[in-house]
Parts: C-alpha cells; sequence; structure tokens
C-alpha cells in the first residue's frame, strides 16, 4: 500500500503538521518513507521514528488530495502497531491504559459509574479547590459541566405519523460527556416520525484503538457492536460523532452501509414541515472536524440543518481544512503541537463574531471550548442537532 504513494508532494500544504514544522518527516510522504524504511528493515523502529509517527494527527487531509488513492489511514494505524510494540512503558503506566481503554471503553456500566463519578468530582472540584491538585487536573478542565447519566431506553417511539426505524450509536466518551446531544437527536428523530432504538450492549466503536495500533481491540470493539444490533431491524445506524462515524464505516458492509451522520440523516429525512422551528438570531460558526470532511464526506450537512433555524447566520469557521489538535488522545499525548493548531482556532473564533460555535464531533467540541474558556472568550459551543433541538422545543432537563 505504501508503495502507492509517488512523493509528488500535492499533500504538504494539507497536513497540518508539516505546516507547522516544515519538517519533510513530519509530512505524509515523509512519514511513508520512513514506514517503508521500517518495514523494510532499513531503519530502526526506533524513538526517533516514534515521534515522527506519533505527531501525526491521523486527520487524513493528505488522503483528499493523493492523486494516487493512498490510504494513509490504514497506513497510520498499521505502523502505530509496531510503534506500540517496541514502545517503553512502565508496569503502572500499562495497567492504566488497560484498566481505562479495556475495562472502562468496552463496559456500558463501568461507562455510567465513570460518569457519575467524574460529575461528582466537577461538583467537588468547584466548592474545594485544593481537589484539582490530584491528578484529573488536565482531563477535568477538558470536560464540559456533566449531566446526570440518563438510563437508556431500548427504544423511543415515533411521535405522530411514522416515517421508520433508526438506530443511535451511543459511543464511549460522549454517553458521558455529550448526553444532551444524544438526547437531542432522539428528540428531533421522534419528532419527524422515528422510532429510535438504543442497543443496550454497545460499547466504543474502537476509534482510539485504531489509532493507537491496536488492531485485534478494534476487532473486539466490532464484534461487541454488531452483536448489539443483530436482530434490531433499522434502516440507518446514527452516529452523532464523525470520530465514530468514520470508524463504524469501516466495519463489514452490511453494517457500514447503513452508518449515517445526524446530519446527513436529517438532510434527507422528511417530516420538517411539521417540526415547528423557532427562529434564533444569531451569528453561528461552523467548525467542521477532519474525519467528517476527509472521510465521511458530508461537511456540509450541518450547515443545510442550521440554515433550517429561521434568523439563524451561518458561517463557516476559517481554516476549518486544518485540524483543531483534539484527534482523540493527541491533545494528550502531543500537547504542544495542539495547543498550536488550537490557538488558530481561537483566533478564527475571534475574528467570526459569532456568539455561538457548532461543530459535529465530541472530542473537537471539548478542545475548542476548553480552549476558548482558557482564553477568555465567552461562546457557547455545540453540536447543530442540539442547537436545532432548542429551537423545537427541546430541554435536556425534561426530555430525558
Amino acid at each position: 500500500m505504501a508503495a502507492r504513494c509517488v512523493s509528488c508532494g500535492l499533500c504538504l500544504p494539507h497536513c497540518p503538521t508539516y505546516r507547522k514544522t516544515l519538517s519533510e518527516a513530519d509530512s505524509p510522504r515523509g512519514r511513508i518513507a520512513l514506514m517503508q524504511g521500517v518495514l523494510e528493515q532499513r531503519i530502526p523502529a526506533n524513538q526517533r521514528f516514534q515521534v515522527h509517527i506519533d505527531l501525526c494527527l491521523a486527520c487524513r487531509a493528505c488522503e483528499n488530495v493523493c492523486p494516487n488513492n493512498v490510504e494513509y489511514g490504514r497506513l497510520i494505524n498499521g505502523v502505530r502497531g509496531i510503534v506500540e510494540k517496541s514502545r517503553q512503558r512502565s508496569v503502572l503506566q500499562r495497567l492504566g491504559r488497560r484498566a481505562l481503554m479495556d475495562g472502562v471503553a468496552t463496559r456500558p456500566s463501568m461507562l455510567r459509574l465513570v460518569g457519575g463519578a467524574l460529575r461528582t468530582w466537577q461538583v467537588m472540584a468547584g466548592k474545594a479547590g485544593w481537589l484539582m491538585r490530584f491528578g484529573l487536573v488536565r482531563i477535568s478542565a477538558r470536560l464540559p459541566p456533566l449531566r446526570p447519566q440518563p438510563v437508556w431506553k431500548a427504544v423511543y417511539p415515533a411521535a405522530g405519523k411514522a416515517r421508520g426505524e433508526v438506530g443511535l450509536f451511543l459511543g464511549c466518551v460522549a454517553r458521558v460527556a455529550d448526553v444532551e446531544t444524544l438526547s437531542a437527536s432522539i428528540f428531533v428523530l421522534n419528532r419527524l416520525g422515528y422510532t429510535v432504538h438504543v442497543p443496550p450492549r454497545q460499547g466504543c466503536c474502537g476509534a482510539m484503538h485504531a489509532s493507537l495500533g491496536e488492531p485485534e481491540k478494534v476487532r473486539m470493539f466490532e464484534e461487541q457492536n454488531l452483536r448489539a444490533y443483530t436482530g434490531v431491524n433499522v434502516e440507518a445506524v446514527i452516529s452523532t460523532a464523525a470520530g465514530c462515524g468514520t470508524a463504524l464505516k469501516s466495519y463489514p458492509p452490511d453494517f457500514a452501509g447503513r452508518v449515517r451522520d445526524i446530519s446527513e440523516f436529517l438532510g434527507e429525512a422528511g417530516g420538517w414541515e411539521e417540526a415547528g422551528i423557532a427562529p434564533l438570531a444569531e451569528k453561528v460558526a461552523v467548525h467542521e472536524p477532519c474525519l467528517m470532511r476527509n472521510v465521511l464526506h458530508c461537511q456540509d450537512k450541518p450547515y443545510d440543518l442550521l440554515r433550517r433555524i429561521p434568523g439563524t447566520t451561518v458561517v463557516p469557521l476559517a481554516g476549518s481544512d486544518q485540524c483543531c489538535g483534539a484527534a482523540g488522545t493527541y491533545f494528550l499525548t502531543q500537547p504542544d503541537m495542539a495547543a498550536s493548531l488550537l490557538a488558530d482556532k481561537i483566533e478564527a473564533v475571534k475574528a467570526s463574531g459569532a456568539r455561538i460555535l457548532a461543530t459535529s464531533n465530541i472530542g473537537c467540541a471539548m478542545h475548542l471550548a476548553a480552549g476558548l474558556k482558557a482564553a477568555g472568550i465567552e461562546i457557547e459551543v455545540v453540536h447543530p442537532i442540539t442547537l436545532l433541538a432548542r429551537q423545537m422545543g427541546f430541554d435536556n432537563d425534561k426530555n430525558r
């Protein structure tokens, strides 16, 4: 697969890390050359090699412009498996990672427990500042104010004229940190006549493990979710996060073919004439998540959704072709580069004059909201479906 790269360099100006470092080793073609060297055993998979591989955001902007259709995402995830095997970690680091990634993300009951614990932490930290000295400071600072964890029903019946049945993919981070978006999605889908199924046994999509080079774990998540949806007769599986949607699209074709982003699905849905959308006289800037633009190719759909709100001015956030720096766990593992990319987004938000920032990925939303808050900029960061749902009468405290 790497051999398909002809080193033309068309990808360079589209690569966020190359634009920041101007280092060939931090460009897509440079990394591919390094990968080939390791795979052919011409160079070792040592720390110098790891630095350049780790700095990659896996935003896949390079794939959009590659004339030879090199599947860079598959390449980078594959080589990260090699890197992970040679990486030096302490016993405590390995145990902690396994407990978090395998003991929590795979188990809905554990996710609920962790969500409740984090919400309690936020409340206590707000009342006793000394608690912030503990190790959850960085993570806590990135989380939005958490809402109580709902007990998700297996089925949410359509209201009014029935138009179809869909499944809602909860994910792992979203079901803890983005309850409002998931609830808003159910609300809008029900109002438009769709019965929503929420299989209780579904878990993480596997995106985080794929980016860490752990294909065997990805397959485990895939099997878990396929089992969860077995026997659930739905025309579409709805995702509210671009990262999850991209991972689900790599599942077997009979499942992947039904995966739709919420904005994409609603763009083709009927029933809008009875939706009753209240006007909102605000400017809304739209941030386009990398994977929505570069892999799902439905970055225009959130604009269409938001334009259904009367009186709203919808504008793209400048520089949407560049990553915000969140990239899953990237903001934790590569804080300097993540902060540099985030700074560009903050400047774009300032220049936009918008009072609301809409984005379709929970990781981007958390990263952007934390950066804007730290910069002293008062602007709400919200999912497009949540903003639309509010104008249709949605109240998260009443509609859970």
